[in-house]
């Protein structure tokens, strides 16, 4: 079942447009990544959708124009996620997370946490693995641990939609992993969305194997990797052999795991599986 839908979407910034005609759809309870080199209007698609910047056409949630829906209404159904950075308050991890409520206990009296809120607040410490960091200032951590807490904040607004802006950006290998399982799992718990602009291939498509290719403000291509990537197309859409250069990576690689224990080539390939070749 569609939950969002683009139709002739054109967006930009200072009266020029970053996104031409755009048109694509999203189900719900599905993951999906949008892929495409820099400057393709991958952020700006995000922001669209967001309610963040004014366009033209027809942005739909739930075959309801976004336009007609109240930015705060809005806010609380849909949730951006951009990358790391350094603007935030020394308040706990626990704090931090339940400012993620914020909406939710608005106009109560006192605007005070409900027992619901802070269950849903141990729920999100629980599924980022933040239970044993609930007291410590988020200015004492690192940037993957603090990304965790940003994530636990979105978990607990509940919103059915969460948009990705490249929040593994700085984040080493290890946290980056961590990042997209949760939210693949978050995502797996019900009819929840997650839409992912990521700039890693292979960490996007462990995201999602449902894909959108853009390139130039247009979207070119959508649907499962392996059906929509050929070699011939990624070529065109990054201005290189990307096929080629994945392969060499991956030789590099089983070159590593053949003077070792043999492990790392197994799962190195995920951007090979299927047939890049085809035409």
């Amino acid at each position: 079942m569609t939950i969002l839908e683009l139709i002739d979407v054109s967006a930009g910034y200072g009266g020029k447009n970053v996104l031409e005609n755009v048109s694509c759809r999203f189900e719900r309870g599905r993951c999906i990544s949008i892929l495409g080199p820099n400057g393709c209007g991958k952020t700006t698609l995000l922001r669209a959708m967001a309610g963040l910047i004014s366009h033209q056409g027809q942005i739909l949630l739930d075959g309801t124009d976004v336009m007609r829906i109240r930015r705060s209404d809005l806010a609380g159904r849909i949730a951006l996620m951009s990358q790391l950075n350094d603007l935030y308050f020394s308040y706990s991890v626990y704090d931090t997370v339940m400012l993620g409520r914020y909406r939710k206990m608005r106009g109560r009296l006192f605007s005070l946490p409900s027992p619901e809120d802070r269950e849903a607040v141990e729920r999100a410490l629980r599924a980022t693995g933040l239970e044993q960091m609930r007291d410590r200032s988020i200015d004492t951590l690192s940037g993957g641990q603090r990304q965790r807490v940003f994530l636990a904040r979105t978990f607990v607004q509940d919103p059915e939609i969460i948009l990705l802006d490249e929040p593994t950006n700085h984040l080493d290998v290890r946290y980056q992993v961590e990042l997209i399982d949760n939210l693949r799992r978050w995502c797996r718990e019900g009819t929840r969305t997650v839409i992912g602009v990521l700039h890693d291939i292979n960490l996007a498509l462990r995201l999602s194997r449902e894909v959108i290719f853009m390139k130039e403000g247009q979207v070119r291509r959508q649907g499962d990797f392996h059906e929509v990537a050929d070699r011939a197309f990624l070529t065109d859409i990054y201005g290189m052999d990307l096929v080629g250069f994945m392969r060499d990576s991956l030789e590099n690689w089983t070159g590593s795991a053949e003077s070792g224990n043999g492990t790392v080539g197994d799962g190195a390939g995920i951007f090979l599986c299927g047939n890049p070749e085809k035409s």
